[in-house]
Order: structure tokens, then C-alpha cells, then sequence
């Protein structure tokens, strides 16, 4: 097991691995840039080394520095988290060939998964039920056109290296490829520095339904059954829930059983998730692989008691799964809401700022993952995710009723932010009614506070 452990990271999930550290008895190193001298995980932290200035590409994206933040703390191994350098391949050879253990897939399973064209095939080779789409990459407009010709419109053009909604684009109909294929290059180019786009069918109001697994050094592979991230505004998750109202028992071994297969065909080790996209004829398809922790990972922790941090951790460091599939036995309702420091009165524009009062919600089944608090500076710099509200119950019902109290008591003060917006959202019928897809947010009609 590791001695020490540098979280390359900020922001709540900091605070979450280093409270996994703590209850393992591992120490941790913080990083951080100028902008986050105040921050908690910095002061509950064993040890913390600054790594540069506010801007990310400075500090938190800079590898150098935090290769040179492992050394000087005498680190043994480094959890990326989310986001930032958590998917990129060239970091992890970088800190294996520093002698330093990267807490997650290796990097050639993080190319292969990484490039959504390649991860596709794969997953065609292995069985697994894919969009129909191109084979690879389209290499210009014309073809992506003569393609989507065929296969049908309406299409969708997205970014090889892409995730997190960037680099995709909707053609409706023939006109529209040439202008959709320039914009999402464009686009993927200046978000990933890789502009290569694959096609695919382009599913009509699916449900994004994803499923949680853990594999190990020794081939085993379990899942965690799975997340509903369908609550979305422009690719981003906003609502994740688990069980999925729209997932049947029947369905749900489905799932299961071809995630676990997906993972076995490429011998994946370590936490992960399958995306797929579920039509309304129940028809399952295969969108990505995510190698690394999702945001939406404590509604899984909240149903079946297993905590995904240290699982992580553990099979890192080469430690066998303790638990099996037979093992996995899901209990209740949980539901998490991304609160992020964006105004929807002014179309989710960020804003930072100071925190002048809060006050966070409690009781039973309630939790929330932040690392905000009353006299906080938001900095400029980073993602507007703020904190995570997530409730567990015995019954949907009940954990509906007990997220619309702990919103209605959640007080963040001195800065916009996405609570009020939420606060409706719970309370919509087809909400509460489980009866939703991903073209919720295009439907909801949200009443800006007077």
C-alpha cells in the first residue's frame, strides 16, 4: 500500500480523496495555486506545496509542477481526480517513469478510451451494442455527408478527443453537415488540440444511463449498477440519480453484464463507467468510456455502501476486489444536484466572487461534498461547480420529498448560483414522475426570481 498521496486536484474532490487518505491512515499532499492559498483542502491536508499562479495552465495543468510537487513531498503515488490532467496519458507516463504511481488506468488504456472513434470500434469488436455511425474518424465534410446520407438524418458530429459536451454538433438535415463539421473541429481543436470529428446516428431524446464499474489487477470486474445523468443543459450534467426510474430489473442485468463485458474486452483495472444511450424501445447503445472518477460517483457510494475512493486506491496499488457481483446488493433511492456558482437568470453565466453566508442543508440521507464556505472567494480560474447535494432513501418517492427540503434549506449567499433553479426543477411533474429524458432542460420552463 502507498505511503503517501498527492491529489493533483482542487475543489471538492480534493477534500474527497483526502478524507478517504485519512480514514485509510495514508498521508496527503495538497497543491495549489496562488488563488487557492485558502482553500480547504489545502489546510486539511498532511502536507501542501504550491505549484503556480491562478490560471490553470499554470498550475493544475502544468505537469512539471506537479511532478516536481511529488518529489519534493516525497510522494509515492498521485490521484488525479477529475478533470484537468485525470485522462491524460502523457501525464501518467510522466509520473510512472518518476517512479510515482498514477491512481487509475494505465496510459495506454487511457488512449485507447480517450479517442471516442477507437473505444467505439473496440466495443463493435467486443459485442457490445453500438450507435451506428462511421468507422473511425470522417476525414471532411463531403464524407461526413455522403455518410450521414446513408445512415440516415438526424446526425451528430463529435470530437474524437472530446468529452464534456465540447466539439459536437447536430445536423438536421444534408445543408447543415458542412457547417456542423467546421464548427465542432473548431471547436474540438481549441478544447482538446485534436479538431478529428467521428459520425453517429443521432438518437432523438434518449436517457443518458451510465453504469459504475471497479475491475482489479487480477481481472476481476464487478459493476455498481447504474447512474441516470439525463438532466442535462448543453452535455452538462446537472441531476444524476440512481436506481434509473426507466431501467427494469430485467434491463438493468443487461446493462450490467454487456458494461462488465466491455470492460473485460479491454482488460480495464481500476474505477470506470460505461456510458450508454437508452432509446424509449428500451434499446441500449454504447456512447464512451470514462477511465477515471465521475462527479456523480456518491449516489453509487450512497446505494451500495462502497466507498468508490478507496476501491480506487486499493486496486492501485495492486490489492484484490473484496467484493463480488453476488455482493452488490443496491439498497434505495439516492439523487445528487450539481450546485455551481452560475446566475440561470442571465443564461448560467459564472460568477465568481465572495461568499458571504451559508448554510448547509442536514438530516438523515442527507450529503453534501463541498469545500465552500462562508467568507470563501470563488476564484475566476476554474470550473463553477461549487458543491454536490446528494440524499439517499429507502424509496424514490421519499428521496424526491427529502432533496426538495435540503434545496429549500441549502443558503448560499453573495454570489448567483444554480440553487434556486434546482429548487424548481424537483418540483417539475415530470421530475418527480421519473418521466424524463435528455431533452428536459429544452422543455423546462424555469421562473426567474423576482
Amino acid at each position: 500500500m502507498f505511503k503517501r498521496i498527492l491529489i493533483a486536484n482542487r475543489g471538492e474532490i480534493a477534500l474527497r480523496i483526502i478524507r478517504a487518505c485519512r480514514e485509510m491512515g495514508l498521508e496527503t499532499v495538497a497543491v495549489y495555486s496562488t488563488a487557492d492559498e485558502d482553500a480547504l483542502h489545502v489546510r486539511f491536508a498532511d502536507h501542501a506545496v504550491r505549484i503556480g499562479p491562478g490560471p490553470s495552465t499554470e498550475s493544475y495543468l502544468n505537469r512539471s509542477a506537479l511532478i516536481s510537487a511529488a518529489e519534493v513531498s516525497g510522494a509515492d503515488a498521485l490521484h488525479p481526480g477529475y478533470g484537468f490532467l485525470a485522462e491524460n496519458a502523457d501525464f501518467v507516463d510522466m509520473c510512472w517513469s518518476h517512479g510515482i504511481a498514477f491512481i487509475g488506468p494505465s496510459a495506454d488504456m487511457i488512449r485507447r478510451m480517450g479517442d471516442k472513434a477507437v473505444a467505439k470500434q473496440m466495443m463493435k469488436a467486443a459485442g457490445v451494442p453500438v450507435i451506428p455511425g462511421s468507422d473511425g474518424e470522417v476525414a471532411d465534410a463531403a464524407t461526413a455527408r455522403k455518410l450521414a446520407k446513408e445512415i440516415g438524418f438526424p446526425v451528430i458530429l463529435k470530437a474524437s478527443a472530446g468529452g464534456g459536451g465540447r466539439g459536437m454538433r447536430i445536423a438536421q438535415s444534408e445543408a447543415d453537415v458542412a457547417n456542423a463539421f467546421n464548427m465542432a473541429s473548431q471547436e474540438a481543436e481549441s478544447g482538446f488540440g485534436n479538431g478529428a470529428l467521428y459520425l453517429e446516428k443521432y438518437i432523438v431524446d434518449p436517457r443518458h444511463v451510465e453504469i459504475q464499474i471497479l475491475g482489479d489487477a487480477n481481472g476481476n470486474i464487478i459493476h455498481l449498477n447504474e447512474r441516470d445523468c439525463s438532466i442535462q443543459r448543453r452535455h452538462q450534467k446537472l441531476i444524476e440519480e440512481s436506481p434509473s426510474p426507466a431501467v427494469s430489473v430485467e434491463l438493468r442485468e443487461a446493462m450490467g453484464r454487456t458494461a462488465v463485458e466491455a470492460a473485460r474486452s479491454v482488460n480495464y483495472q481500476t474505477a470506470g463507467t460505461i456510458e450508454f444511450l437508452l432509446d424509449a424501445e428500451e434499446h441500449f447503445y454504447f456512447m464512451e468510456m470514462n477511465t477515471r472518477i465521475q462527479v456523480e460517483h456518491p449516489i453509487t457510494e450512497q446505494i451500495t455502501g462502497i466507498d468508490l475512493i478507496m476501491e480506487q486506491i486499493r486496486t492501485a496499488a495492486g490489492v484484490v476486489l473484496k467484493t463480488g457481483q453476488n455482493q452488490v446488493v443496491p439498497r434505495g433511492h439516492a439523487i445528487e444536484c450539481r450546485i455551481n456558482a452560475e446566475d440561470p437568470q442571465h443564461n448560467f453565466r459564472p460568477c465568481p466572487g465572495k461568499i458571504t453566508s451559508l448554510n448547509l442543508p442536514g438530516g438523515l440521507g442527507v450529503r453534501v461534498d463541498t469545500h465552500v464556505y462562508a467568507g470563501y472567494e470563488i476564484p475566476m480560474f476554474y470550473d463553477s461547480l461549487i458543491a454536490k447535494l446528494i440524499v439517499h432513501a429507502e424509496t424514490r418517492e421519499q428521496a424526491v420529498k427529502r432533496l426538495q427540503r435540503s434545496l429549500d434549506e441549502f443558503i448560499i449567499e453573495g454570489i448567483a448560483n444554480t440553487i434556486p433553479y434546482h429548487v424548481q426543477v424537483v418540483r417539475d411533474p415530470a421530475f418527480v414522475n421519473g418521466d424524463y429524458d435528455t431533452s428536459f432542460v429544452e422543455h423546462f420552463e424555469y421562473k426567474e426570481e423576482e
